[in-house]
């Protein structure tokens, strides 16, 4: 049996994952356009994996900016099953502070018309998202960190803005008020869009701040955020090595065949120049 892929994001400061052995890299094409970088392949923990800056190596795109269904459908043409992903957020609760890492089970969405689906021009499907992360890869990183000595906090919901600015005070209440924990920029739109892959999604929210709520504390500026950051990076790749050991294979979650029941439109209807740019994704389905 083939050897299967896991895939790493690595966000603001997460640039490279050291460790790596047979390195190489590998640039992808898709109908998308261009990922965020190349694909930086090789084995972590004698298991294969592939590593993507979310942002490019360099931080060069900023959020709005990030080609979210290139990066996820260069990830499922390499064959990933897994993604473990990494962000910096701001913490909305008094309990969840600078240095926790919270892995999410909810997002809300308050970004503006970003693309969050690989389907459309005549290929319609509508996948579950009520609940858009995988539990057993969450399951993993909140064990791997509680044993790694991280301060982990397990559920919750990531409110995902827009940005590039931090949120504005009345924002930041606003948010709080409705019962967030955690408050970011990224992760939405590659939890979407790796259910609709079929991949296993779970993300390490990095605190690095109280966003500008708390009377207390310092407001987020850039400065502050980077000091942390820094130190939730080096916690976070002990995590991540860590957890690729302990991935569980074959998988028996939800993830793998969220598009079984999902696509509506009738076989002979999709357009040829669609069903070949999705083949990686619903090939298996429409299969005559």
């Amino acid at each position: 049996m083939a050897e299967r892929l896991i895939g790493i994001i690595g966000g603001s400061g997460l640039y490279q994952m050291e460790g790596l052995e047979d390195v190489r890299e590998e640039a992808v094409r898709t109908p998308f356009g261009e990922p965020s970088d190349t694909y930086i392949l090789g084995r972590l923990q004698g298991r294969p994996v592939a590593f993507l800056a979310r942002h490019g190596r360099g931080h060069r795109l900023m959020p709005s900016e990030l080609n979210f269904r290139a990066n996820i459908y260069g990830f499922k043409v390499l064959g990933a099953e897994w993604i473990l992903s990494a962000s910096a957020v701001g913490s909305m609760r008094e309990e969840v502070r600078p240095l926790d890492i919270l892995i999410p089970d909810q997002f809300f969405d308050r970004t503006n018309g970003r693309a969050s689906t690989f389907f459309g021009r005549g290929l319609i499907a509508h996948v579950s998202v009520a609940d858009p992360t995988c539990p057993v890869l969450g399951d993993v990183l909140y064990r791997v960190g509680q044993r790694v000595g991280a301060r982990m906090h397990r559920g919750g919901t990531y409110v995902c803005i827009e940005g590039p600015q931090f949120s504005t005070r009345a924002e930041s209440r606003i948010y709080r008020g409705w019962g967030v924990d955690v408050i970011g920029m990224t992760n939405l739109q590659e939890a979407k869009l790796a259910r609709e892959a079929e991949i296993c999604y779970a993300t390490m929210a990095l605190v690095t701040d109280y966003d500008v709520w708390h009377d207390t504390e310092e407001d987020v500026n850039v400065e502050s955020v980077v000091r942390i950051l820094l130190k939730n990076v080096e916690t976070a790749k002990v995590i991540i090595r860590a957890a690729v050991a302990e991935i569980p294979e074959p998988r028996t979650c939800f993830c793998a065949h969220a598009l079984r029941d999902a696509i509506i439109t009738a076989r002979d209807a999709i357009p040829a120049a669609v069903k070949r740019d999705l083949e990686p994704i619903v090939g298996k389905y429409l299969v005559e």
